[in-house]
């Protein structure tokens, strides 16, 4: 449940649409997400509309009887934003507007809108700008011409533009100019990641909201911004941990999400570089969350998208002094016993039968089984760093799956 806090929330409303693609099961699931993401932006979410359909309306999103049960709702209740689970196209949100005249956002305006308020560095700032301002270039209406004046000046005196199309050179120079600024910065980052050495790297991936900037905190003993809420970590953190005396570099990295707009994927893509760089993988994994192993499926999907899904890996399941199984009726015939019923013990054994000693079950807040971690990590590490440094591998002893030193 999410807390509510006594700042002022902006009133909001939620809609998704029940396909064959989308069951009704996972509708809940992702407007579950979508609230968070909402209280996240500084919202809160005062009621949800679901409605099945074969696909969505092209002109509407949802049905004609659907849209005017929201409309009456948001007049009624004073409604300041509605909130749509899939991209919306710039006709869908033109159409939307006007009938519900209040502001109208997709699931990608609002992750947009979070990694706006999260950015922190220039980097980031400018990387969620140039997403910012793709999203924005089919959606002009003829309303952005504050952004800039007009040019002027020798040859280009005439007939003139129309404002719609002043404002979409302004937003595609826009564009250009960042695209330039993120090229500059990505030859400097690439600087810095040769200058680390031939240290060996691990990246901390995962779902957001897992708990990988708890256990950067924890492991590292440095102090990383950690906050229950999505997308806390937009910047990529860079420490060097030492572990029985091995040093390596260890990274955070943004975390992902399902249906992440292509935008941010693209913007994101050079930060990433710390994931495409890495030596070894640690995908962290909610097992507390009902669908960890949707999240898992999306992770391993942006990975291969970036080329990273070859790389050594541990499966790292955090937050397992929140799980809690759903109670199964033994007594009840018909019932049928699923996932959601399996005990910790269950998915260690499912999970160390597809892995082997690369699943590993912690908590990071509470730091149960963190010295399991360090040893597994050390081991992995360790054999990285002698390929590497064949002539110093009697430095470093290597660990059995007991703990003991062998």
């Amino acid at each position: 449940m999410i807390e509510k806090k006594d700042i002022a929330l902006e009133k909001a409303v939620l809609v998704g649409i029940i396909t064959k693609e989308q069951n009704e099961e996972q509708s809940k699931e992702y407007l579950d997400e979508l609230e968070f993401l909402t209280y996240t932006a500084g919202g809160e979410v005062v009621k949800r509309f679901t409605q099945k359909m074969d696909m969505p309306n092209p002109k509407t999103f949802i049905g004609t009887g659907k849209m005017e049960d929201v409309q009456h709702f948001i007049k009624e209740n004073d409604i300041g934003t509605a909130i749509f689970d899939d991209e919306l196209s710039p006709a869908q949100e033109r159409n939307i507007s006007k009938i519900l005249n209040c502001k109208v956002l997709d699931r990608t305006n609002l992750i947009l809108d979070i990694f706006a308020q999260r950015a922190q560095t220039s980097y980031a700032r400018t990387q969620v700008e140039l997403a910012q301002c793709q999203y924005l270039l089919p959606r002009l209406k003829g309303m952005w011409t504050h952004l800039e004046r007009q040019k002027g000046g020798i040859g280009m005196r005439g007939p003139g533009e129309t404002e719609i199309e002043t404002d979409r050179r302004i937003v595609r120079d826009k564009i250009a100019l960042l695209k330039d600024k993120i090229k500059k910065i990505d030859k400097q980052m690439a600087v810095q990641r040769s200058n680390r050495g031939k240290m060996v790297r691990v990246a901390l991936v995962g779902y957001t909201n897992v708990g990988k900037s708890t256990l950067m905190n924890t492991v590292s003993k440095s102090e990383v911004f950690a906050e229950n809420k999505l997308f806390a970590t937009l910047d990529t953190t860079v420490r060097k941990v030492v572990v029985k005396n091995l040093p390596f570099l260890m990274s955070d990295t943004v975390g992902f999400i399902r249906k992440l707009p292509t935008q941010l994927v693209e913007s994101f893509k050079s930060t990433l570089d710390e994931v495409r760089e890495a030596d070894l993988l640690l995908h962290v994994v909610d097992i507390s969350h009902p669908n960890f192993e949707e999240h898992i499926a999306s992770v391993n999907t942006i990975l291969g998208e970036i080329h990273s899904l070859d790389k050594p890996t541990i499966m790292v399941f955090n937050k397992i002094d929140a799980y809690e199984a759903e109670p199964f009726d033994d007594t009840d015939l018909i019932a049928v016993r699923t996932k959601a019923n399996y005990s910790l013990e269950e998915w260690k054994k499912t999970w160390m039968s597809k892995m082997g000693d690369n699943a590993l079950f912690i908590s990071a807040l509470n730091k149960e089984n963190l010295e399991d971690f360090r040893k597994r990590v050390y081991n992995e590490v360790r054999k990285i760093h002698i390929t590497r440094f064949p002539y110093n591998h009697f430095l470093y002893s290597e660990y059995d799956e007991t703990g003991k030193e062998v």
